[in-house]
């Protein structure tokens, strides 16, 4: 029996029983981890207040044997909150659905317990960090973080040069399948032709040039999110449910 102390961001809770809570975290050291926590959905649990999504905690486990991540699920036994980015987030709906559908991304780039996802952890931080601060419209701030999910994950999209050949850009053409942007030579099936400032704003999300993202108008932002939203599909092989309530607030 082992204790372990990691901190982390809470993703999702399910319900266990009467009064007990599965808690779901993307952790710094030891990456998506599934513990039980007891008795936090009684009233008084001030515990299970500090176990809730968009939380950022410092968790102890106890586990049995030498591995947290193992046959049975851990106990959360003592947690301490490092910051309550729930407080700036749910309250208001753009930024509550952004956020939600940045928890659900972290979620799903981290499919394999137990493997620490050091990136993509310090990337959900800032994002919520940033979210629950409200320093860039939501939609923008989710869109950067899809992409450079994507980014640490290996699936960086290019907004400049050829995805295919490395001709220099601009390119005009945009496919999904290809890697991003494409030369007249290399268009493929299926490519789409978007307007040169929806490229550069997203060249600008992935990079972070907030200067350039935030003068941008609405109608390149919507274009630019379906461009994410779709290159996150093909790699993800199926869409984020979380995304379908993003659309629908804009």
């Amino acid at each position: 029996m082992t204790l372990f102390r990691d901190d982390g961001i809470v993703l999702r809770t399910q319900k266990l029983g009467e009064a007990d809570r599965i808690i779901t975290l993307l952790t710094r050291g030891h990456g998506r981890v599934r513990a039980v926590a007891r008795g936090v959905r009684r009233t008084k649990s001030k515990f299970g207040a500090r176990l809730e999504p968009f939380s950022h905690v410092d968790v102890q486990f106890f586990a049995r044997g030498g591995e947290l991540v193992g046959r049975g699920l851990p106990l959360c036994t003592q947690t301490e909150t490092i910051a309550a980015y729930g407080s700036g987030i749910v309250t208001d709906y753009a930024r509550y659905t952004a956020g939600t559908a940045m928890l659900e991304t972290a979620e799903r780039f981290t499919d394999h317990e137990g493997e620490p996802a050091v990136q993509q952890y310090l990337l959900l931080v800032g994002g919520l960090r940033t979210l629950a601060a409200g320093e860039h419209a939501p939609g923008l701030i989710l869109d950067a973080f899809l992409l450079r999910s994507l980014a640490v994950n290996g699936y960086a999209p290019s907004f400049d040069a050829c995805a295919r050949c490395g001709m220099p850009g601009p390119n005009r053409f945009f496919s999904t399948a290809a890697g991003g942007v494409v030369c007249g030579e290399c268009r493929v099936p299926g490519s789409v032709v978007p307007s040169s400032e929806s490229i550069e704003l997203l060249g600008a999300l992935l990079t972070g040039d907030w200067a350039t993202a935030d003068a941008c108008e609405p109608r390149y932002v919507r274009e630019g999110s379906g461009l994410v939203a779709a290159y996150l599909h093909w790699h993800l092989e199926r869409g984020l449910r979380s995304l379908r309530y993003v659309e629908n607030s804009n």
